[in-house]
């Protein structure tokens, strides 16, 4: 098998398990192969698949970008990418060698009719050289506004069509539009070319493990799912934390803000695998239907509603780690009067019989004090403790935490006694680490995805009507802090974001969890 190393030892379970998940021949092309996520996420997913053993022999990977490279220099260019940022670290000289022979490259702007003519010519050589037999995988690893032309230009040629026997599907990256009217303006274009069973909208945070394990500690522990509802769950809270700023990412940022970049996607996933009902089964259609019933379960954010249930923030100058950082209008690429926001906290209602009344609270922000992605569960306090001195209220209530990034895991805390002869009641923890619990690295989320979308599981993709209901629930609020001012910047880097946030939570009787 090209690129690929042999197990010292592989059971027969083990073997059949990979072979299971090994895909059909394709060629997979990648526009945007010269820009940045193709260099640290794509190829070293790519490569890390081959190392696995996970990608069949006939497999071509072809990039297309405005640089001019020739094949040879590509594969350079992608070794040097795979040394610096692939998890199992500099790459192994002959798994390379064989993995080097599927990269093509060809040189093109996005917009020339030709250069779509070209690679249609590259990919019939190599379903006769490779063998990938007209399966095609297209990656838009590009700026959004190419979306829609490459879409339509690969139509033109006739690459979006599918025969009898091959497969012609189209992975797009966030952002999916920027609004509710653009991300329909985009459908609309792309539906025209692709049907929507060929478009895999890609959300990386779907491909981590503690995501995914979000399913399997509901629906395969029957001690959860009875008390996961408004009767026993007294609120959620997700958080997604970064303690860097814009970096070299300003002037994108700045046309985004943290409810585009990071809520209307990466959070709204999270929550609707955590608030979903359980599918039939464990199949694309049905853990899709079960997630797009929870966004609308979730009435839309009115203008009137904003002032009480959403927080937007923005950094000014601060410390991280005791290091003077600069405030968000002076990073590289911001303009220096932006009011595009860099925190975001929002409390959401699901209307359904499971979750009626129980605040979600979610919130994601730049320079913050630490980089932390987690779920909180917290369940309501015992009604009575039958105990000589101790109120219910002095122990805190039990509390579920998912950790999604970094050290994933999860968390119960419970109530114990303390040794000793007098009844003393302490909360104590029950710990669950990836790392020491598995005797295996988990996978980068682009392996997991890539993967997926090969074989053609689109289970952990956004379907359209998903992406749909995101933008409706957050659009009046993107309108309306769009046409207003804002006093910016309101929290220091290094702070936990502005006090409107703490308002927010605390007028519920609640406060955020510190991290």
């Amino acid at each position: 098998m090209i690129g690929a190393l042999t197990p010292a030892a592989e059971s027969p379970w083990d073997l059949g398990a990979r072979l299971s998940r090994t895909p059909a021949p394709a060629a997979v092309v990648i526009f945007g192969a010269s820009g940045d996520l193709t260099h640290r996420k794509l190829m070293p997913a790519l490569y890390n698949l081959a190392l696995q053993q996970l990608l069949p022999p006939e497999m071509a990977i072809v990039g297309v970008a405005r640089t001019a490279w020739t094949d040879d220099e590509f594969r350079d260019e992608m070794r040097r990418a795979v040394d610096a940022h692939s998890r199992s670290g500099r790459t192994d000289g002959d798994v390379w060698h064989g993995f080097a022979r599927r990269l093509r490259y060809v040189p093109a702007s996005f917009d020339d009719p030709q250069a779509y003519a070209r690679l249609d010519a590259l990919l019939r050589e190599l379903d006769v050289e490779m063998g990938t037999r007209g399966n095609r995988l297209f990656y838009l690893a590009t700026a959004p506004e190419f979306f829609p032309l490459i879409g339509e230009r690969l139509g033109a040629v006739g690459l979006s069509g599918q025969g009898e026997g091959n497969f012609s599907r189209l992975v797009v990256e966030k952002p999916f539009g920027e609004d509710l009217a653009s991300a329909r303006a985009l459908n609309h274009r792309l539906e025209a070319v692709f049907e929507e069973s060929q478009v895999y909208r890609i959300d990386h945070y779907l491909g981590k493990e503690t995501v995914q394990n979000l399913l399997v500690l509901r629906f395969g522990n029957a001690i959860f799912e009875p008390i996961w509802n408004r009767r026993y769950v007294d609120h959620v809270q997700i958080t997604v934390a970064e303690d860097l700023g814009v970096e070299t990412r300003g002037g994108y940022y700045d046309q985004s803000g943290a409810l585009r970049d990071i809520v209307q996607n990466h959070i709204f996933q999270v929550l609707s695998i955590v608030a979903m009902e359980p599918p039939a089964r464990f199949a694309s259609r049905d853990v899709r239907d079960e997630k797009v019933k929870v966004l609308r379960a979730i009435p839309p954010l009115r203008a009137e509603e904003v002032a009480r249930s959403a927080v937007r923030g923005q950094y000014g100058a601060g410390f991280i780690g005791g290091t003077p950082v600069p405030g968000y209008r002076t990073e590289q690429g911001v303009d220096p009067a932006s009011n595009t926001e860099t925190f975001v906290a929002l409390r959401l209602f699901i209307e359904n019989w499971r979750w009626a009344g129980t605040p979600f609270y979610v919130r994601t922000g730049k320079r913050l004090p630490r980089r932390a992605s987690e779920v909180a569960i917290q369940f309501k306090s015992a009604p009575h403790l039958p105990f000589i001195d101790t109120p219910v209220e002095a122990i805190a209530p039990n509390l579920l935490t998912l950790r999604i990034q970094p050290d994933e895991g999860a968390s119960l805390k419970f109530v114990a006694k303390v040794p000793g002869t007098r009844v003393d009641l302490r909360t104590v923890s029950m710990d669950f680490a990836y790392g020491s619990s598995f005797l295996r690295a988990s996978p980068e989320a682009y392996e997991r995805l890539l993967l997926d979308a090969l074989i053609g599981d689109s289970t952990l993709f956004t379907r359209w009507d998903e992406v749909e209901r995101a933008w409706e629930i957050v659009d009046d609020v993107i309108a309306m802090w769009a046409a207003q001012g804002a006093d910016f910047p309101n929290y220091e880097a290094g702070t936990w974001g502005p006090e409107a946030a703490d308002d927010l939570i605390a007028r519920d009787g609640r406060r955020w969890r510190r991290l």
